[in-house]
């Protein structure tokens, strides 16, 4: 869009809806799947945080008593309770495979084929490792513990229905990401970034810039664990 033809455009407050509107205007040079997984990773950020925030309310006003993380989630390591030691691994785990993500975009962009399908095909590895333990989790408290979303025989009620739904949730957001991550490492090792191959479900052309967006919804799921963790589980 030339400059004459910008200077024809309305000013101010008026002409936010004409910039907004024209997309040559607002994402010129910017990868429209990366602007998207933005956007989604933004109203994404919102439905967590009103989970958090819910969950914060109603631990600070509930009137009875809240089970103690430390307790309810200890794992028995040599027949002693370990608080926390389930949590720690999968919390590990999880940011262990951010790393490698980290390295399969810098192997795509440099045109490192097999190094990058590698490095997705470890952090798969990761995110199932990590969805595996969560189930070993939810089966403990489900079947030992009697937890339910209704009812909770260590003290609050509230905590089963929180606690299955962010985890629950969270846990979603990890096995879709698994499944792309193996779909993403199926094409690299083919190659079809290299040639050019179209996608699945779309006529466009395939580029290494796909590895970096699915790099930012796992490093996305992985930074709301962190939050999980720290409010959930330390608090």
């Amino acid at each position: 869009m030339s400059d004459h033809t910008l200077d024809k455009l309305p000013g101010g407050f008026k002409g936010m809806a004409t910039d907004m509107g024209s997309d040559q205007t607002v994402f010129k040079g910017v990868n429209w799947g990366k602007a998207m997984m933005w956007i989604f990773l933004l109203s994404d950020t919102f439905i967590f945080s009103c989970f958090l925030i819910s969950y914060m309310k109603v631990r600070a006003s509930v009137v009875d008593e809240w089970p103690y993380p430390s307790e309810v989630f200890a794992l028995n390591f040599m027949g002693v309770p370990v608080p926390l030691l389930l949590i720690a691994i999968m919390t590990f785990v999880l940011i262990t495979s951010s790393g490698t993500m980290a390295l399969a975009v810098k192997n795509g962009y440099e045109k490192n084929r097999k190094l990058c399908a590698i490095f997705l095909l470890l952090t798969a590895l990761g995110g199932l490792t990590f969805v595996g333990m969560q189930v070993f989790e939810w089966n403990k408290l489900i079947f030992h513990e009697g937890v339910r979303p209704w009812s909770n025989p260590m003290g609050a009620p509230q905590f089963g229905a929180f606690f299955f739904m962010i985890t629950g949730f969270h846990g979603t957001h990890v096995s879709i990401g698994v499944i792309f991550l193996l779909i993403m490492a199926r094409k690299t090792w083919r190659g079809d970034f290299d040639t050019d191959r179209k996608g699945y479900f779309t006529s466009m052309k395939s580029d290494y810039v796909a590895i970096e967006i699915m790099g930012l919804y796992w490093h996305f799921v992985d930074l709301v664990w962190v939050f999980i963790f720290a409010f959930f589980y330390l608090w």
